[in-house]
């Protein structure tokens, strides 16, 4: 895993802006149930008033207000209230209020000078309980409040039912009322006396008369069960209150809640298209990211494949490196983009969901502990159940691959054979196991979702069942099982996007580890730590001392002390029966596997001591199979020289003996090669690859049974002109045919990868009785001695 998120090196920044538009995402998301909740208690609830603390108040309403609480208390509210007096309005006071609150022309009124946040909620616990128990005393009636002996319960019991908290306990008198301050029975026999006293006596007058410690008393009494409320339910409580001393005081208190609505409605909008903006943004860079990583990727396998020598060909097949190339690492990209839009994202929303819901002062954070355990049970089985499958399905896909591969390579050699049905019903063995592996794996995922669903729809119903029992009791408003709803929902999504990583992480890490294998095998042919340069002096010299070779891993010998010597302007051949060596010996000048034992100079330097690129461009080489590429006749001929003239193409086409049907085609050279060269014939394609080899102009040229598709009289015709024209160059020729080789310089005969015989013609017909088998095998004594 490591090895190949190294590759993201170069995108580091991009992706420090991933994070930081996931984070601003998270935020804009994080923070709309909160606004939510705003509109549905403030706005909807509390009539758009989000404080108990009065922006504007008459003086005597304020005074009302303050006999209930300390010196210390209402010395706070009094620093913080500023008076202005009806008749002494300033034209800043004017343009500030009088526009939204007319009548305060007619009323003294403090105004709420501060906006300090830690302040204005200080005030709201002090003003919002002072306001209840004003209203308790207002609606009851002094007397049949003290007659009650608790005021605490007067209070609670004016708190309208949706907002109140029961409390069961209101009758437990007898052990509480010795430990809770009593009337004295002065003012009760006062109250007794004064039974004529209508209710429409000025409370606030009667109370300003009141000792001190009584009124000290009642509101210890209220402020028992007050505690007991939560905050909020003490605002939203004393709101009526203030939404009633707006109206009297000339404020449209419709349009408060109108604007309130509107305003927190329009933040949420601005939110939500900063999240799309954040979003899109990091989906952008994501993209790019993984696309960038993929490129890269392709580049790195693809670079690291070019240099493999036979050796590591040998460890990967063709269908494999193949499906590691695209396959595998589309499956790279696709795990990269979810783990930079999910894995970074998902833990920040989560996180962000667990910190708000604590905040959203409820006792549920438990049905999110449960909601969780049911995912995290649910991914577990998954894994269980689907991980196997997944390790499997990229295998699977190389199977796939390899079948088909193999069938449209030799489907000339199928029909042949008439055996279309054979490789009908192989290829369904493997389409069929790859797609009951994938069917298992899409079923799982598709039986994953809905569980997933009704996991979410039961934790949904569970909050609103436990969130209204809340509300009932008095200790959530309903704005705020609203909002734990929506965090809830986005802790359980945030685990959710995590399970679906889940499905992609195990068939991606198979990929990961399939690329890496790639990237980690380096290729046994390279450079060495010190190259030398080729001798100026020598040019096409060749030479093979005591050369052994096996097989990596292999415990016999393909090739055993194998000397000669190739001078330039001569042709050194190589024949034997099949499997003697002959292919082998060859590819181990230009270092396709590097000897065993022993050394190959090429113009008096060892071969391991010089570049590889110096080497190889000294080096024209025909292989067995002629193989030509996409493109042109033109573009195939340059591929060793891009530099060839029109001249050079020419000439090196009519010693190849592919002038004749290179004038056949419309277009001459630039007549259109197929993939693999499937539009010419397998002679025409061998006199190209003849053709390509001359054009480089090479010092040594290598021709691996690379006439055995022509017919006598072309090669014949090809080998005569080659003489002619190769001119000083050495030239090493692998051939079947004994017609090919009886006029080399001089013959190897290979048996079992040992030389038997070495000569020309003539002498290797008396002195090899291999070459004497081989040479009569094929032509006539009266042929051979011709």
């Amino acid at each position: 895993m490591f090895k190949i998120l190294k590759h993201l090196k170069p995108h580091i920044i991009s992706i420090i802006c991933i994070i930081g538009f996931l984070l601003i995402q998270a935020l804009c998301e994080l923070s709309l149930p909160d606004y939510m909740s705003d509109i549905v208690n403030v706005g909807i609830q509390q009539g758009g008033v989000e404080n108990a603390v009065p922006e504007v108040i008459r003086k005597s309403e304020l005074d009302k207000i303050t006999l209930f609480i300390s010196e210390e208390s209402r010395k706070l509210v009094y620093d913080n209230y500023k008076l202005i007096e009806k008749d002494n309005f300033s034209e800043q006071d004017i343009d500030n209020y009088l526009k939204i609150y007319p009548e305060i022309k007619n009323n003294d009124v403090y105004v709420l000078n501060t906006i300090d946040e830690e302040t204005i909620e200080a005030l709201n616990s002090i003003i919002g309980k002072s306001i209840l128990m004003l209203q308790t005393i207002e609606q009851k009636g002094i007397a049949s409040i003290i007659g009650q002996q608790n005021i605490g319960n007067a209070v609670e019991n004016n708190t309208p039912s949706s907002e109140r908290k029961i409390i069961n306990d209101t009758q437990q008198k007898s052990d509480e009322q010795s430990q809770q301050p009593q009337l004295s029975d002065g003012l009760a026999g006062k109250i007794e006396s004064s039974a004529n006293v209508n209710k429409d006596a000025d409370i606030l007058d009667y109370l300003s008369k009141m000792p001190k410690e009584q009124l000290l008393a009642m509101k210890k009494l209220a402020d028992e069960k007050l505690e007991q409320m939560p905050e909020s339910m003490i605002i939203q409580g004393a709101i009526p209150y203030v939404k009633a001393e707006y109206s009297v005081l000339g404020r449209d208190t419709d349009w408060l809640q109108t604007n309130y609505i509107l305003y927190v409605g329009l933040l949420m909008l601005l939110i939500s298209f900063g999240s799309l903006v954040a979003t899109v943004l990091g989906s952008l860079l994501s993209s790019r990211v993984a696309a960038g990583l993929s490129k890269s990727l392709r580049k790195n396998v693809f670079e690291n494949v070019v240099s493999f020598s036979n050796t590591e060909f040998d460890k990967f097949s063709t269908s494999s490196l193949i499906t590691r190339s695209t396959n595998d690492i589309q499956q790279v990209q696709t795990f990269i983009i979810m783990l930079l839009r999910i894995v970074f994202y998902a833990p920040i929303l989560g996180i962000g969901g667990v910190i708000k819901v604590m905040n959203t002062d409820t006792q549920m954070s438990w049905i999110i502990g449960v909601g969780v355990l049911a995912m995290m049970a649910l991914i577990v089985v998954l894994f269980v159940v689907a991980m196997p499958k997944f390790k499997s399905m990229q295998k699977l896909v190389d199977r796939l691959n390899l079948v088909t591969r193999e069938s449209l390579t030799g489907m000339l050699v199928v029909r042949a054979f008439s055996t279309q049905k054979y490789e009908e019903n192989k290829f369904d063995k493997a389409n069929i196991d790859f797609t009951k592996t994938t069917l298992f794996v899409s079923r799982a995922m598709a039986a994953m979702m809905p569980v997933m669903m009704l996991i979410m729809n039961c934790i949904t119903l569970l909050i609103v069942w436990v969130g209204a029992h809340q509300i009932d009791l008095g200790n959530m408003q309903v704005g705020n099982m609203m909002a734990f709803m929506q965090y809830a929902m986005q802790i359980i999504v945030s685990f959710l996007m995590i399970s679906v990583i889940s499905i992609i992480l195990p068939r991606a890490s198979v990929s990961i580890s399939r690329i890496a294998e790639v990237l980690d095998t380096t290729g046994t042919i390279k450079n060495p730590d010190t190259i030398k340069e080729f001798r100026k002096d020598l040019k096409g010299h060749v030479e093979f001392r005591n050369v052994s070779f096996k097989y990596p891993g292999a415990d016999d010998y393909v090739l055993s002390d194998v000397s000669f010597t190739a001078k330039p302007g001569e042709t050194t051949a190589f024949i034997g029966s099949t499997g003697s060596g002959k292919s082998t010996l060859i590819n181990l000048l230009p270092r396709f596997y590097d000897v065993t034992e022993g050394q190959i100079l090429v113009n008096g330097i060892d071969i391991r001591e010089v570049s590889l690129h110096e080497l190889r461009e000294k080096i024209g080489y025909v292989p067995q199979k002629g193989i030509l590429f996409s493109g042109t006749i033109e573009s195939n001929l340059k591929y060793g020289n891009e530099a060839a003239t029109e001249e050079d193409l020419r000439s090196s086409s009519e010693i190849a003996q592919a002038m004749e049907f290179i004038n056949e085609k419309e277009e001459g050279f630039k007549t259109e090669i197929s993939q693999g060269g499937t539009n010419v014939s397998g002679g025409q394609k061998q006199r190209l690859s003849i053709a390509r080899a001359l054009v480089k102009k090479p010092e040594i040229f290598i021709f691996d049974d690379s006439f055995s598709a022509l017919d006598f009289k072309t090669d014949a015709a090809l080998r005569k002109a080659l003489k002619e024209k190769t001119g000083d160059a050495t030239v090493l020729v692998v051939a079947q045919r004994i017609s090919t080789v009886m006029n080399a310089n001089q013959i190897l005969v290979l048996d079992e990868g040992k030389v038997v015989g070495i000569g020309t013609h003539k002498e290797l017909m008396e002195s090899c009785e291999v070459y004497q088998q081989i040479a009569l095998s094929q032509l006539s004594q009266e042929e051979l001695s011709s």
